[in-house]
């Protein structure tokens, strides 16, 4: 693909999310809270249909030389442009079931959340394929043309075992950012996320998001669907199962001695601090924890839900 293609390319990126933000702006202004269902609806629907789509465009922008490092490097932008344009939504499927078996939202929001998120994933792919037909650029009517890519470069077991350990891994990761302000959070998740599309792309992709895997590969489901369920729909939502299950809590913990938070993450017996303290405060800290835990210990709840947001991209 040459320079200006890659522009064109890059431009019509910018442009869906131009448009998709002005259709979420719309939403806020003319959906009333008392139309609530309707307007969470769309709001997810917009979302996920900005990722799908990007994506489905960004896929192209893969052979773009030197290789992988003009893949990666557009992978974290858009990650992060994504991260500040889609606060407030999941745009994933096992995000929306993770918060579900958190008791964060309902069955039934939970359920419009993830048809919303299938739609968007549907229209995206609808979208990008009627822009692809006017044949652009040349990379346009080749991806027309192509067919299922085959995206699973291995065995499905291994590429089963893939999606679920990345998914895993993600949410595991996504807990130790919860304290960090969200600009920098938002480039902290990115970097999570080009760092699993290097490790695993090339296998699978590296997707981890049933809807966004849809629209990137619906001609491969629908010549193996059991096998691209299995491994792009089942695995995934596993990983979030088995994180929502395991004894993980989470608490807020405020010294005396230096007035800070102290974010402790309890897990099989491992405590993870996030904090800048002196040896000595962190000693204090830990016997206070231990000896005043009923006093100094506030419930972190179900706020989790909230700080995540788009994150499960």
């Amino acid at each position: 693909m040459g320079l200006d293609e890659t522009w064109i390319s890059l431009l019509l990126m910018v442009g869906t999310m131009m448009l998709v933000g002005g259709c979420r702006k719309l939403t806020r202004r003319q959906m009333h809270s008392r139309r609530l269902h309707p307007r969470t609806f769309l709001l997810e629907l917009f979302a996920t249909f900005q990722i799908c789509a990007c994506t489905n465009e960004l896929r192209l922008l893969a052979n773009v030389q030197p290789k992988p490092h003009v893949a990666l490097t557009l992978t974290y932008v858009f990650t992060v442009l994504h991260g500040l344009t889609l606060t407030g939504s999941t745009c994933n499927p096992c995000g929306t079931l993770q918060q579900i078996l958190d008791g964060g939202i309902s069955v039934k929001q939970g359920g419009l959340k993830i048809g919303a998120q299938f739609a968007g994933a549907v229209l995206a792919r609808i979208y990008m394929h009627r822009i692809w037909s006017m044949g652009i650029i040349k990379v346009h009517s080749e991806a027309l043309a192509e067919g299922c890519c085959n995206p699973i470069q291995t065995t499905e077991t291994q590429a089963f075992c893939i999606e679920l350990l990345f998914s895993t891994v993600f949410q595991l990761t996504i807990l130790q950012f919860e304290a960090v302000k969200p600009r920098l959070r938002v480039h902290l998740i990115a970097l999570l996320i080009t760092m699993l599309v290097y490790g695993g792309g090339n296998l699978t992709g590296a997707i981890f998001n049933p809807a966004l895997a849809f629209s990137l590969h619906a001609s491969c489901f629908h010549d193996k669907f059991w096998d691209y369920s299995l491994v792009y729909w089942m695995a995934p939502s596993l990983g979030k199962c088995l994180y929502a299950f395991l004894p993980l809590k989470k608490h807020i913990v405020t010294t005396r001695d230096s007035g800070k938070e102290i974010n402790v993450l309890y897990f099989h017996n491992l405590l993870v601090f996030h904090f800048k303290l002196n040896p000595k405060s962190y000693i204090n800290a830990m016997l206070r924890l231990e000896l005043d835990s009923s006093q100094n210990i506030q419930s972190y709840g179900s706020q989790r839900n909230h700080n995540l947001s788009f994150l499960h991209i």
